[in-house]
């Protein structure tokens, strides 16, 4: 998801706020390259006090740390770029029950869970850091194949195979 993406889902009302915004976005402009990149939020305990933006590009990890709102000051957002050999993640896990999904993934210290709707989101970050580690671009998402247990989910039936004509 991109960092606008985040906006609406905020869990504080200033955690992403304009002014907010307009400290991150040239900080992380000035390590991704991009104005809005692909980013994932570990929102932690407090968001309308503190949270970290984690960011990969082809050089390895941006990781922002954002305080919301520093007495005196408004806003402050600091980050390093640390390089692919350098980042520590732990193992993409999935659990899936009954129709109920799990998701754990690990990096740079900071644990990602995830359950329902949110799996896939963690499921293509995760899988888009393994990709820049390797040096690889980002997968494209592909199409989500019908569950055969839910039937909002239906397959459109084939047409019948055409009979064969004598040569």
């Amino acid at each position: 998801m991109r960092l606008t993406d985040w906006s609406p889902g905020a869990p504080g009302s200033e955690a992403l706020g304009p002014k907010v915004l307009a400290v991150v976005q040239p900080v992380l402009r000035a390590l991704c390259g991009d104005r809005d990149p692909e980013v994932w939020i570990a929102w932690g305990d407090d968001p309308d006090v503190r949270y970290v933006i984690l960011a990969p590009v082809p050089a390895g990890l941006v990781t922002c740390h954002v305080r919301v709102n520093v007495p005196g000051e408004g806003p402050r957002a600091s980050a390093k770029l640390g390089r692919w050999p350098r980042v520590q993640i732990g193992e993409l896990a999935i659990e899936a029950q009954g129709g109920h999904r799990l998701i754990s993934f690990q990096i740079e210290g900071q644990v990602i869970r995830g359950a329902g709707d949110v799996v896939d989101r963690v499921a293509a970050f995760a899988l888009t850091v393994f990709a820049a580690m390797d040096g690889r671009p980002a997968a494209s998402p592909s199409p989500v194949l019908p569950s055969p247990d839910d039937p909002s989910e239906q397959s459109i039936p084939l047409p019948p195979p055409r009979a064969s004509q004598p040569a």
